[in-house]
């Protein structure tokens, strides 16, 4: 009995082993019907694969090898321009490395300046104080009988005062802490222009007009911020206060869209009253900004122009006094009195920086001025779509000013109303500087 029901299971696990394989069979035996002409399918695909890609051939100057629709053979695509493009780019890539050169040369040379003016500065005041107790020293001695050394000490005397003289016109001439002051602005503006240069890099493939433009931004804050002294050096004591400019002049256009606009519907980002809000900063930063850091770099101009005569002057009095210091004389007290007053004068020139004070000064009146050139440019072009975006200019120009949108909006309203009232506005622009 037990060998009838072993029998029995066999055969049963045999016949069910048996149907499935014949099932496994049938299922391997079912194969999808294949085309004929095997490259009818591989010419779709690769139509697929590159109609999906969009043949982004402006960023791929290379060729693409594609097969044609109707016969077999494999032809390219090759982008237009792919020569002028790499040209171009080629030339794009030149002056950034220019640019990121010309950085690390003024911060060079402007930690070198900044040197010159702490040494030039400890020095000469080492020297007018060197010579100062020196002449009291012989003052103190002409009674006492010894000539030759109290003529040692009055000449002595003299020839020290007579160099930091000489010391003291050089570095009024060149201000050193100016100097350095320009480097540093330079180096400043120089990374910024490498920053958008980048930026134009990453969007897109710089064309012919990015490289023309990004040439002249360069020349024009190489001619603003010179690295020489002899021949090129900014003039340090002009008859009048003037903004520094780093910029390229604009093209002549005509004025005549400034204050006729005619947007009437968001476009671009653009809208009526966003270019009114436009012309209100415009007023704002013309009226109270700049016209503020040109009057506070007047009063620093006078004062600076002022120091430098009085410094040497004090100086060349001391030089001139120490030769008469003898029994009752006032040489001594001439000499001693004027190189005090000299080392002070130097000390509040140079070490409180009067002329970086001027140079800071000459920098933010060209921001404003530059601000005031861009806003007035964006609103000369007539045709909408060729301006940068409405809402990207307007964030912009609030971050330029240290103020958020509604604040911005805020300040052109207030200037609004206080031009139909007829009184200034009582508030800046800016709330950086």
């Amino acid at each position: 009995m037990a060998s009838l029901q072993t029998s029995s299971l066999i055969l049963s696990s045999s016949s069910s082993s048996t149907s499935f394989s014949s099932n496994r069979i049938n299922a391997a035996l079912q194969l999808p019907d294949l085309p004929r002409d095997r490259y009818t399918v591989i010419q779709n695909r690769t139509r697929k694969m590159v109609e999906g890609l969009n043949l982004k051939v402006d960023r791929f100057p290379n060729t693409f090898p594609v097969l044609e629709n109707n016969n077999n053979n494999v032809s390219t695509i090759t982008p237009p321009d792919s020569a002028a493009t790499s040209k171009f780019t080629e030339q794009f890539y030149a002056i950034l490395e220019a640019v990121a050169d010309r950085v690390e040369m003024h911060n060079n040379i402007g930690v070198q300046r900044n040197n010159w003016n702490t040494l030039l500065l400890n020095s000469i005041n080492m020297i007018t104080l060197t010579a100062s107790t020196m002449a009291g020293v012989a003052a103190a001695t002409s009674g006492g009988g010894a000539g030759m050394s109290l003529l040692a000490l009055k000449l002595s005397s003299t020839l020290l005062f007579s160099e930091a003289a000489g010391m003291l016109l050089v570095m009024n001439k060149i201000q050193p802490s100016q100097l350095a002051e320009e480097q540093r602005n330079a180096a400043r503006l120089f990374k910024q222009l490498l920053k958008q240069f980048q930026t134009v890099v990453s969007l897109r493939a710089p064309n012919e007009q990015d490289v023309k433009d990004a040439m002249e931004k360069v020349l024009a804050l190489d001619k603003a911020y010179p690295l020489p002294l002899l021949g090129a050096m900014i003039e340090k004591f002009p008859e009048k206060f003037e903004h520094a400019v780093w910029w390229p002049s604009s093209k002549s256009k005509s004025r005549s869209n400034l204050y006729s606009s005619t947007t009437t519907a968001k476009k671009n980002g653009w809208s009526e009253e966003l270019e009114a809000e436009m012309r209100e900063i415009v007023q704002v930063v013309k009226g109270k900004d700049r016209e503020d850091y040109e009057r506070l770099g007047n009063i620093a101009l006078k004062i600076n122009k002022s120091l430098a005569i009085a410094g040497p002057l004090l100086m060349g009095i001391a030089a001139l006094s120490s030769p008469f210091i003898g029994n009752g004389s006032l040489g001594a007290v001439v000499a001693v009195t004027t190189g005090a007053l000299a080392s002070a004068v130097n000390s509040f020139e140079h070490g409180g920086q009067v002329g970086m004070v001027i140079e800071m000064y000459r920098n933010c009146a060209g921001f404003f001025k530059l601000m005031e050139d861009s806003i007035e440019a964006t609103l000369e072009e007539s045709d909408v779509e060729k301006r940068e975006n409405g809402e990207l200019f307007q964030m912009k120009v609030a971050l330029q000013l240290g103020r958020s949108l509604p604040q911005l909006n805020h300040i052109a309203a207030k200037s609004a109303a206080s031009r139909m009232e007829g009184i200034a506005v009582d508030e800046f622009a800016s709330r950086l500087f």
